[in-house]
């Protein structure tokens, strides 16, 4: 459980406290996915909701190795076909969906944390396994979803010219709106994020100092 925590503060500190990931805390943060997959393996770590919520978290990290892989396959290729579009939006809207699921799961971790704190038997039957594996899912869903209409927008955008279809100016504009409107929204929300986890802990650090 030890090395669980540090893996969390880890997170943290890469998606919660830092502005922008860079190389090292990329690094870093993989490896300590990679040793908290192999961790969750073991028959001593029970299966609990924080359990499934950490495993989905280091799980998300996927999505980062993927993006480091398909950018050093174009660079190893030079691809220059049509598809240079796609390859190149790809990356970064991996990184952007690791980021928002990362983001979305430390929160989970950390409403669990302040539910075990101040109300552990009130909330007893909110934290399952069944629940924790069902927002865990739906978080995906809804992330994967996000990141589709990201890469259909810049798709669009690389193009260089609207559709003349009438479904096709429609799927343009509206990509394009929808896109602009959920960049905007995850920047808030990610704000807004920062703000209730420092809030949680801060509430469990003196509740846990005064006793």
């Amino acid at each position: 459980m030890k090395d669980l925590r540090r893996y969390l503060v880890l997170k943290y500190i890469q998606y919660l406290v830092l502005s922008s990931s860079n190389a090292i805390s990329t690094f870093l943060g993989l490896l300590g996915s990679l040793y908290t997959l192999i961790i969750l393996q073991s028959a001593k770590v029970s299966s609990k909701s924080t359990a499934v919520l950490i495993s989905s978290l280091a799980k998300a990290d996927i999505l980062v190795a993927v993006s480091v892989v398909s950018e050093m396959l174009v660079w190893t290729f030079d691809v220059k076909t049509s598809s240079t579009a796609f390859t190149s939006a790809l990356p970064p809207n991996l990184l952007t969906a690791n980021t928002h699921i990362s983001c979305l799961l430390l929160s989970c971790v950390a409403f669990e944390a302040y539910l075990i704190t101040f109300f552990p038997t009130e909330s007893r039957h909110l934290r399952t396994v069944k629940n924790a594996r069902l927002t865990s899912r739906f978080i995906w869903m809804l992330v994967t979803a996000e990141c589709a209409l990201f890469q259909t927008d810049d798709l669009l955008k690389a193009s260089g010219t609207a559709p003349t279809g009438s479904p096709g100016v429609l799927l343009f504009y509206f990509s394009s709106t929808a896109a602009a409107l959920l960049r905007s929204l995850s920047y808030f929300l990610g704000i807004i994020l920062r703000i209730v986890n420092v809030y949680i802990y801060y509430k469990i650090f003196f509740s846990m100092s005064n006793r």
